[in-house]
């Protein structure tokens, strides 16, 4: 990881400026420019993964917790779960590329962040899940006692005391949805423009993103584009850097 660290800083920190994170890529054969659109292209990107994997992957991981437990649904839900954490991300950007672009007509950041929700949803269920089944019996059962009902318990006393394994999950799989390309490739594809010059709308347009900045840029004969991919490839690894060190921190806090 130091190492990683060490070249990416000498390669890439030379490129931190204001510029960076403000300026549109450049063509190939100006000279300066920056990678903002493709930061704030990847952040929306996953925030709409998050719409998506967050809200289903808890619903998921409660009902398998409290309700399914070892049901036949509950146990081909796992299963499939379990696999889908170990398949090659490329074949959620071919499915969400038949399901979205296909039917659209066009590349967009929707149908980007809906191949990443793919990516991320089964880390949150099965953290969320895990999580859910940490939470000391006793607990649930000090809470009956005084009277709560089952939705009172769950809503008010399991899930606050699961928080913090919940959160971790989350930001795993933030930080492994931050970092793929092939299913970008497959869906969002990439601009030269700000997202949102448009309004809303841009939403439904191809969209720029850090993955897919580095994989254009690093096989480009230009140094101005490789330094940028070099420098991008350090503000992506920070960020994913900051959101394990931040889950493990959660993590540790929770024991």
């Amino acid at each position: 990881l130091f190492s990683v660290l060490y070249v990416l800083v000498i390669r890439g920190g030379r490129r931190f400026s204001l510029e960076l994170f403000t300026a549109l890529p450049p063509t190939a054969l100006d000279t300066g420019g920056g990678i903002g659109n493709a930061i704030v292209g990847t952040l929306v990107m996953v925030g709409i993964a998050s719409l998506i994997a967050v809200p289903f992957g808890i619903l998921a991981a409660i009902f398998l917790a409290e309700f399914g437990q070892d049901t036949r649904i509950a146990t081909i839900a796992r299963f499939s779960a379990k696999t889908m954490t170990g398949i090659p991300s490329i074949l959620a950007g071919v499915f969400a590329y038949a399901a979205v672009v296909m039917v659209t007509g066009t590349y967009s950041a929707v149908a980007g962040g809906i191949a990443l929700s793919l990516l991320m949803l089964p880390t949150v269920m099965l953290t969320a899940e895990e999580s859910i089944r940490m939470v000391p019996r006793i607990m649930r059962e000090a809470a009956v006692g005084m009277g709560c009902t089952p939705s009172q318990v769950m809503w008010k006393v399991t899930l606050p005391a699961a928080m913090p394994g919940m959160i971790t999950g989350v930001m795993l799989a933030v930080a492994r949805a931050a970092g793929e390309t092939a299913p970008l490739l497959f869906t969002a594809l990439f601009s030269d423009y700000w997202i949102f010059q448009g309004g809303a709308g841009d939403l439904m347009e191809p969209t720029a993103s850090l993955a897919v900045l580095i994989y254009n840029f690093s096989g480009m004969p230009f140094e101005n584009q490789i330094e940028l991919a070099w420098a991008a490839s350090l503000v992506l690894v920070l960020m994913v850097l900051f959101l394990n060190i931040t889950s493990r921190l959660i993590s540790q806090r929770k024991r």
